[in-house]
């Protein structure tokens, strides 16, 4: 992945992933520090690396040993280059090895969270309590730093947990800053960044959305475009970057597909409307989208399938569009956000998770142009992008919703009927989490029909033979983590039991607590 256009102006700062469950969260991290940052893979040649001429290099975790055979490894050289680097857990550990230093196995396992004793704060841990807790996650240890550096702090069993060289402008810590589990964790990296690296702060809201207009501007010169919006927050924002590029020459499609929730197209289209004065098409394609996922219970073939789908969809809206016009819209603007590329196997090094409609799956011959603003961000970052924009909160804070919708939530084949049952549960526990005030501190509540699998239950005396349904309630920042959500027995109560009351079909419903990794926060 190349920096993003637009992104010149900025420093940038490399996330060299070394399989690190965290490394988007130090990306996160970096820009939260207002500094531009990418995250590329180990396997990357330095040189390479050293070519897109960052500021500062920042090495992440990872689960190997630096013993193992086979561990991920990096060209020692890039110590040496004079471009700022900073090490954490198993990048430190490698930064040590690779300058000379001791790392070693000394039967000594510190996992979770670690008190750690300063000794000498030097840059890195300046203004720091001397005694706090940090979050650990290793076996291997430092014993002794390379030559030239300073040892600034150290737990019960690892002696050297941080240290730095500043004439050399090279600094790490054995723990992992990231993590709002390690206090003061974001001080350390900005004390690397903005202290030893000297990177500017320029990677600010404002200036995110000042970039992606011009990008776009540039991208699409005095042609027209059509904007993919879902009604989410991601296409909603991607469309006001785009209209305030090329004004008029942008027309938004909305798609319903018949795979919304209870009642959310109409609302999705007053919204917009009042919001932003854009022009809105509505395509109503519920029945080519049932009929194409006919029959298809396999979820990387239904989100291909629904991809195809739009892309067909918006061919079509175009030839509507223009009329008799000889003119064509060239390009496709879409809500495709960071972790949609790096779970779609977009990443340079990343493994494909599953495909997104508006990254995996979009048909070969597709004849636009994608134009995706957002490519680069997280989600936190878009809302405020929104704001800035002027967007409103109806809109901004609108909890994510797959572009897929419903789609991915009923596991076996998308029918009609299925759909509606689905709709019903749904609106019950979305009305249930607003009652109880908990639609901000959940970052949202996927509802999943289980409609292959049927359960005995008993309802008026009677045996019943239903479908159970899973809430999925969980809490996350940008997506790329998540954690289930703990939700007030009693607000789980009202929403289970309206649920069995009030859509006859169901009468199970359970709660998934599996936090992500392991499991994503869509079912497929």
């Amino acid at each position: 992945m190349t920096q993003a256009p637009g992104a010149e102006e900025h420093d940038l700062v490399l996330v060299v992933d070394f399989g690190a469950q965290y490394a988007q969260l130090i990306a996160r991290r970096v820009r939260e520090a207002k500094v531009y940052s990418e995250i590329v893979p180990h396997s990357m040649p330095v040189e390479e690396m050293l070519a897109k001429n960052p500021k500062a290099i920042i090495l992440s975790g990872g689960p190997s040993s630096v013993y193992a055979e086979g561990a991920p490894a990096i060209d020692n050289s890039l110590f040496t280059a004079g471009t700022p680097v900073f090490g954490m857990c198993y990048g430190f550990q490698l930064m040590a090895q690779g300058l000379g230093g001791t790392v070693d196995d000394n039967g000594a396992r510190e996992y979770g969270r670690t008190p750690v004793t300063v000794g000498v704060p030097g840059i890195l841990l300046r203004d720091m309590p001397p005694a706090h807790n940090v979050w650990m996650s290793h076996g291997d240890s430092v014993s002794e730093a390379p030559e030239g550096f300073t040892v600034l702090a150290s737990t019960a069993d690892t002696p050297v947990a941080a240290f730095e060289n500043v004439d050399k402008q090279l600094a790490g810590v054995q723990w992992h800053p990231e993590v709002l589990h390690s206090e003061h964790g974001q001080q350390v990296l900005e004390h690397f960044l903005w202290d030893i690296a000297q990177c500017r702060q320029t990677w600010t809201i404002g200036n995110i959305a000042e970039d992606q207009i011009e990008r776009v501007r540039q991208q699409i010169g005095d042609h027209r475009a059509i904007c993919a919006l879902s009604g989410g927050v991601d296409s909603a924002v991607a469309a006001a970057i785009v209209a305030k590029a090329i004004g008029d020459r942008l027309t938004c499609v909305y798609v319903d597909h018949g795979l919304m929730r209870k009642n959310e197209s109409v609302a999705i289209e007053k919204a917009f409307r009042e919001s932003t004065g854009a022009e809105l098409k509505i395509v109503d394609a519920e029945k080519e989208f049932l009929d194409a996922l006919a029959g298809v219970t396999d979820p990387e073939e239904k989100r291909k399938i629904i991809g195809r789908e739009f892309i067909r969809c918006f061919e079509r809206a175009e030839v509507e569009i223009l009329g008799d016009s000889d003119e064509k819209v060239a390009f496709l603007v879409q809500g495709t956000l960071y972790p949609d590329v790096v779970e779609s196997g977009g990443g340079a090094g990343t493994s494909n998770i599953k495909s997104h409609h508006n990254v995996g799956g979009l048909p070969e011959d597709l004849e636009f142009e994608l134009v995706e603003p957002l490519r680069e961000l997280f989600k936190d970052e878009v809302r405020a992008v929104g704001s800035q924009l002027g967007l409103p909160d109806e809109i901004v804070q609108r909890q994510p919703f797959p572009g897929p919708g419903l789609g991915i939530r009923i596991i076996g084949e998308v029918t009609k009927e299925r759909l509606d049952i689905l709709r019903e549960a749904d609106a019950i526990a979305r009305e249930e989490m607003t009652r109880a005030g908990l639609d901000r501190d959940i970052w949202q509540m996927p509802v999943v029909l289980l409609a292959d699998v049927r359960s005995v239950g008993v309802q008026g005396d009677g045996r019943t033979y239903g479908h159970p349904v899973v809430l999925r309630p969980v809490t996350s920042e940008d997506a790329m983590t998540a954690d289930w959500a703990r939700l007030p027995y009693e607000v789980m109560e009202r929403i289970s039991t309206r649920i069995t009351n009030e859509v006859s079909e169901i009468n199970r419903v359970t709660v998934d607590i599996t936090s992500k990794p392991p499991g994503t926060i869509e079912w497929e």
